[in-house]
């Protein structure tokens, strides 16, 4: 056989083109494996329902999407009130979708939620779905470095300006000191799992551990308590509890995650928060982790 170069020619088109759908199907298929997480425009976002009576402690929550989302996903927090005696203490909601740990801070909302708190308030800080991604704009500019130390990266962003990247542990830590300072308590919480949730966030588990340790202060691994009512519903039911293909909870899923954030405040030792739960609250039993 003959190999004109016409025939070449040919046959490299057809390779080519083979190997764009092979790629665009590959990017696809990984494209599928996230759900979308957009950072989102707070002016948009549907207000707290509940009334806040400054002369009464609060539980402020910081987070992101997992944590405060609008129909028809649905965070944990937007469920969690009914937990507390609102004639007690208020609970508002400040977690914002898109955020991470370090984005949370860089933007200037922590700032602000402490101008809001005062001494006797608390604070529960979860942090983890969006700081996994990469440090510049592959990932939204929100990702921190996998460790609980003093390591730094800086990175450019798009308008020419540096920002000093922290790790993970360093901006939970920040948010303890901070919140200490001003006589707050702080408790730690690790992110809600995704659909396929075992062994989920185990690297940010750890570091979230190692820094409750070293501050001295609780955590709540809500990742595995409600982990846990998983491995009980099993799959096809757990399927049900979601709102996109594996991140953001519906309505019943939200409750299920309160329920595990609450189990975990019960399960703590010497918490005064404890203090303000609700009748609502009596029936779920402590868990430790």
């Amino acid at each position: 056989m003959i190999i004109t170069k016409s025939f070449f020619l040919s046959w490299r088109k057809a390779a080519q083109f083979l190997l764009f759908f092979a790629v665009a199907g590959s990017a696809s298929a990984q494209a599928t494996k996230e759900d979308d997480r957009p950072v989102v425009d707070e002016s948009k976002q549907a207000s707290a329902k509940h009334a806040v009576d400054p002369k009464l402690p609060s539980f402020f929550i910081v987070g992101d999407s997992t944590a405060r989302s609008d129909a028809p996903m649905r965070g944990w927090a937007d469920e969690i009130a009914p937990y507390f005696d609102l004639s007690k203490i208020n609970v508002i909601n400040r977690a914002i979708g898109g955020r991470s740990s370090r984005t949370y801070i860089q933007e200037g909302r922590w700032d602000k939620v402490l101008s809001e708190m005062k001494a006797g308030d608390f604070v529960l800080v979860q942090f983890g779905h969006n700081d996994v991604g990469p440090l510049d704009i592959k990932g939204k500019f929100r990702g921190s470095i996998r460790s609980a130390g003093e390591e730094t990266e800086n990175i450019t962003k798009p308008d020419g300006s540096i920002e000093v990247v922290h790790s993970y542990g360093w901006y939970l830590k920040k948010y303890i000191q901070d919140a200490k300072a001003k006589g707050i308590s702080v408790i730690l919480a690790t992110p809600v799992p995704h659909k396929e949730w075992a062994n989920d966030f185990a690297e940010h588990r750890k570091l979230a551990n190692a820094v409750a340790r070293e501050t001295q202060v609780p955590l709540i691994d809500v990742t595995a308590i409600t982990g846990k009512t998983y491995d009980v519903l099993g799959k096809e039911k757990v399927d049900t509890l979601f709102s996109d293909q594996r991140t953001h909870t519906n309505i019943a899923g939200a409750r299920i995650n309160a329920e595990s954030v609450v189990a975990g405040i019960k399960g703590l030792s010497n918490n005064g928060l404890n203090n303000y739960l609700s009748l609502k609250a009596g029936v779920i039993s402590p868990q430790a982790d």
